[in-house]
């Protein structure tokens, strides 16, 4: 079976399944869980608790979360490093609320293996190891330096040293133990999704090859009686033709490569030849190869391709791989699919990075779906005249999930946006007034690189199956 590409399989793993909306809602049920334990001991029974300290300690996450909903879009999907900072983040406010509240006397303190589990089900095993060392140690402080509880009336809330010193046993294993089973179940079930991922595509590089196998068999068969009749006849003419040794090469120049056709023939057979010259293209054949498709569906699609300003004018040579160009065409076909009339699709480069912009004008996100572009299965209640326009259009949002998620595991990073304003006069529109989708690439991340470059490109070589 051919190796699965590792840019699908294997490129960061699965930090980057984790959405920073997922993380923001989570922290809210947390702020509205720990304010109101705060104010139900405070007010129903009877402890007091330093509010100020309390209510500094939560507005760290107040603080936090609003200010990570306004800087960043809802559908951002978080890198491992920014996965673990957060969940740190959480860790270290949670234990300095559980220390302003009796420490491990604070049945609660048992939510601090929470964000360990987390980062055990999401991120690799060295953030894992870091967070869980970091839970162990804040533990372990909190058993021994902590400011006791303390009623209205002076009386210290503590459990006896032998239930205290069981229940910080029980942490302790609990962040090893739950966080390893947590990381055992969720590696299964990663390695067997890759599993199914990497079989899927195996199958449908069989299905293809045995397609081109029966085009082959198909041309060699047909083709065998003219390029016998061709060989035949040329060897009987060479041998004609001994007192005229000109004309007798050619006519062995005509057997050979008859031969040679014959035996290209037998060598492509069912598994195929590779072509070397397809692993790279200039960036202007794959965006064209990517649009061909939707270029014939009743929309104009216009391209520009241009160096920005103290670029090199030559396009660069990419790699053809096949997330790059399902995920361009899936944007295309977004656009095709909402334009009036015309599609852009503008490409600039510059000495470090690639672009690529894909713009319509047609209507445009709606406004109340802009930040979660990219989601699957994001349905709306669509419009009576989006319904008359495309009857047949769900709208479940698989299609631009689908090339989000391919292109930013080549490298890419995408945005999201509307052209006009939608307060905008009808004479004030512009041209360009629908959907734009921005995609940029460091252009070592696509490129071809010099050593592929240099020198021949050397036999075509046979297909791994």
């Amino acid at each position: 079976m051919a190796d699965a590409p590792p840019s699908l399989l294997n490129r960061q793993g699965r930090s980057d399944w984790v959405r920073l909306r997922t993380l923001i809602n989570l922290r809210w049920m947390a702020i509205t869980g720990q304010t109101a334990a705060v104010m139900f001991a405070t007010t129903y029974l009877g402890i007091a608790l330093n509010i100020g300290l309390c209510m500094i300690a939560i507005g760290v996450s107040v603080v936090f979360n609003v200010a990570s909903s306004v800087m960043f879009p809802k559908n951002k999907r978080m890198s491992e490093r920014e996965t673990m900072l957060t969940l740190l983040l959480d860790l270290s406010q949670l234990g300095f609320l559980v220390f302003l509240t009796g420490g491990l006397s604070n049945p609660f303190a048992l939510l601090i293996l929470a964000p360990v589990i987390i980062a055990a089900t999401t991120l690799r095993q060295y953030s894992t190891l870091f967070l869980g060392t970091a839970s162990v140690l804040m533990i372990s402080f909190l058993a021994k330096f902590n400011v006791p509880l303390r009623t209205y009336d002076g009386v210290i809330l503590k459990m006896a040293d032998l239930f205290l010193y069981g229940f910080w046993i029980a942490l302790i294993i609990g962040v090893v133990f739950l966080s390893g089973y947590a990381r055992r179940v969720a590696n299964e079930t990663y390695s067997m999704s890759q599993a199914l991922i990497a079989t899927q595509m195996a199958l449908s590089r069989e299905q293809k090859l045995t397609d081109l196998g029966g085009v082959v068999a198909a041309a060699a068969h047909e083709l065998g009686t003219p390029l016998a009749t061709i060989k035949l006849v040329s060897t009987e003419l060479a041998d004609d033709l001994k007192d005229q040794p000109q004309l007798k090469e050619d006519a062995d120049l005509i057997r050979e490569q008859a031969t040679r056709c014959a035996q290209i023939l037998r060598d492509m057979g069912r598994t195929g030849k590779d072509d070397m010259l397809m692993h790279h293209a200039p960036i202007s054949a794959v965006i064209r190869e990517a649009a061909e498709p939707h270029e014939s569906r009743g929309k104009t699609v216009h391209f520009d391709f241009s160096a920005h300003k103290g670029a090199n004018a030559r396009q660069p040579r990419i790699r053809r791989r096949p997330e790059i160009i399902h995920g361009i065409r899936n944007l295309i076909q977004n656009a095709v699919d909402f334009a009036t009339a015309n599609v852009w699709v503008d490409v600039r480069w510059s000495n470090e990075t690639i672009s690529v912009t894909v713009a319509d004008d047609g209507p445009g996100y709606p406004g109340d779906m802009l930040g979660r572009i990219g989601d699957p299965f994001v349905r709306r209640r669509r419009r009576q005249t989006e319904t008359a326009a495309r009857p047949e259009y769900q709208g479940m949002g698989l299609g631009l999930f689908i090339a989000k998620t391919l292109l930013e595991r080549s490298g890419a990073e995408l945005t999201f946006a509307n052209a006009s304003d939608p307060f905008l006069r009808y004479e004030e529109i512009p041209v360009r007034s629908g959907a734009v989708v921005e995609v940029i690439w460091p252009r070592t991340e696509v490129e071809q690189s010099p050593k592929d470059a240099s020198g021949p490109l050397g036999k075509n070589t046979a297909l791994k199956i």
